[in-house]
């Protein structure tokens, strides 16, 4: 049985809001902020608190997870005001699963240590049906003795966790070229697809030869 764990999750779009309802059914204790406060409602009949603020949500946490846009939605939520930094307790462990720049992670990695918080980066692969039905692909990079207390989060949200560095910014360099290497094959299926619409050729056939070949 997974440890329960007391967290706040903020950023309930299409993905997060599917991670947190699953750490609420996995037992887990979830304070949950959204800007649309209509998305966080629509947790609290699966047991989630509503929080006012990013802050109130992390208040009383031993993690805060943030599923947000991009650099400036997380430095607005983490540094902004009400935002998490200046309400996370000593020890507590941020972890960002947003795609986002090497840059925003090294500064997040500095300024929690400087107040004494711990910080992952944990981005996940998958689209929103999977995060609604736990799995997802989860990689983290950041610090052995954080990233064991974590597991059981890990485990809430995704099929498999990889674990990649002790630096949290390697889990983002991970994300990049992932994402760059998906927008590749579907842009190599492309254009081969009408090449071989252009010759008279049945993509489906040429796909069942790449999953023969690639199987």
């Amino acid at each position: 049985m997974l440890a329960a764990m007391k967290i706040a999750f903020i950023g309930l779009g299409r993905m997060g809001a599917g991670m947190a309802r699953n750490l609420l059914r996995a037992g887990h204790t979830v304070a949950v902020y959204n800007r649309s406060r209509e998305k966080a409602e629509a947790l609290a009949g699966d047991g989630a608190r509503v929080a006012k603020s990013p802050a109130d949500a992390a208040r009383d946490a031993e993690a805060v997870m943030t599923m947000v846009a991009d650099d400036q939605a997380l430095e607005q939520i983490v540094f902004g005001d009400e935002g998490i930094a200046a309400a996370m307790k000593a020890n507590c462990v941020h972890l960002s699963h947003s795609t986002i720049s090497t840059a925003m992670a090294r500064k997040l990695t500095s300024e929690h240590a400087r107040r004494k918080q711990g910080y992952l980066s944990v981005p996940v692969f998958g689209r929103p049906e999977m995060a609604e039905n736990k799995n997802l692909v989860v990689v983290v990079a950041g610090p052995v003795e954080l990233v064991e207390r974590c597991r059981p989060l890990f485990d809430g949200i995704g099929r498999q966790t990889f674990v990649i560095g002790t630096e949290p910014w390697q889990a983002n360099v991970a994300k990049v070229c992932g994402n760059f290497m998906v927008i590749a094959v579907i842009e190599a299926l492309g254009e081969a697809y009408a090449t071989l619409r252009k010759a008279g050729v049945a993509p489906e056939t040429f796909l069942e030869i790449m999953d023969s070949l690639l199987g």
